[in-house]
């Protein structure tokens, strides 16, 4: 038999350009509601805050924080910085280069805030790399190769996993349930690194502007397929045609079509299915996953809004995953 744990955790975007010390991200945390944390890269960026001496700091100064409010640090996860670049996926070597600096440095930091998981997005093929099929299946086998050697780099360090997110345009791949399905087995395959699993995100089958069509574009399928290989799952509450990142409140959940339930049935059904898919064969299905609340307020909204749009956010969030989370047995 197997078990899988599910419980939910919030994800620090919202302390962005807002909180800086670290009482206050925990703190803020556990009075919201949640016992979890996914701290965002963007809150302690490796190139962007301050100097080596004043990261180690702080990234120590968050780990004594969530201790003492009783909160788990899941993973670090990227913010928008690493999304702005080509990254790993640049034609020239120096700007991938920089990104892996940037990917190691996370990897040193993460492990100083107590968790040994790091995730996101580092790359985006260009348009002009789309344009030319060779280009193409070139950028494919560098970004494979990309990850394979940060999987072995994250073994080294101690991590145990490795997260990269699927996304919603061509440039970010994988954008497709096909593609999905390539990477994860190309980066896992005979691979003597950590695993690579896929972070799925409730909102990012919005592609329908590049053509994307179902059932690429059913957030259920995605979960349904890959959910069993997902530690994270991204939580949002939006419309089809958007990643909105809105909270789970009466106000956000008329306008909006994801449901929680669904989310629910369509990851237990991933588990079922699991040991008789291809991935089997090069991935274990993970013995937990958190449903974290990536909320992403806009910059005008106000302090007090927020707090109270994500202590309401976990409240719903709760009906479905009680306090201690939830466990599931299945047969392998």
């Amino acid at each position: 038999m197997r078990t899988v744990s599910l419980d939910i955790a919030i994800n620090g975007a919202f302390t962005t350009r807002r909180w800086e010390e670290p009482r206050n991200f925990m703190r803020l945390t556990r009075e919201m509601g949640f016992q979890y944390h996914e701290f965002c890269a963007d809150v302690l960026d490796p190139f962007f805050c301050g100097d080596r001496e004043y990261q180690l700091k702080t990234a120590r100064e968050i780990r004594r924080a969530a201790a003492e409010y009783g909160v788990r640090i899941t993973d670090v996860y990227t913010g928008v910085a690493t999304h702005r670049f080509h990254g790993l996926s640049h034609s020239d070597e120096a700007c991938r280069r920089r990104m892996r600096e940037w990917i190691e440095r996370m990897m040193n930091l993460a492990l100083e805030m107590g968790t040994d998981r790091i995730g996101g997005h580092w790359d985006a093929f260009s348009v002009e790399v789309l344009e030319d099929p060779e280009r193409t299946e070139a950028a494919w086998r560098n970004i494979v190769q990309q990850f394979r050697e940060i999987s072995a780099l994250g073994k080294k360090k101690g991590l145990a996993a490795v997260y990269d997110e699927q996304m919603y345009t061509p440039s970010e791949v994988p954008w497709t349930l096909e593609q999905a399905e390539r990477f994860l087995t190309e980066v896992n395959q005979d691979s003597e690194g950590v695993p690579i699993y896929l972070t799925i995100d409730t909102g990012h089958q919005a592609g329908q502007q590049y053509g994307l069509a179902a059932p690429d574009t059913d957030y259920r399928e995605w979960l349904r397929r890959f959910g069993a290989f997902a530690e994270i799952v991204h939580v949002q509450q939006t419309t089809p045609e958007a990643s909105a990142h809105w909270p789970f409140t009466p106000k956000y959940n008329e306008q909006g079509h994801v449901s929680v339930s669904d989310v629910l049935e369509s990851l237990k059904k991933s588990h079922e299915q699991a040991a008789g898919t291809a991935l089997a064969r090069c991935l274990h299905p993970v013995s937990r996953t958190y449903l974290v609340a990536e909320i992403i307020p806009s910059s005008t909204k106000n302090e007090k809004t927020i707090i109270a749009e994500l202590s309401e956010t976990a409240r719903f969030l709760r009906q479905f995953i009680p306090e201690g989370g939830l466990t599931w047995t299945f047969e392998e």
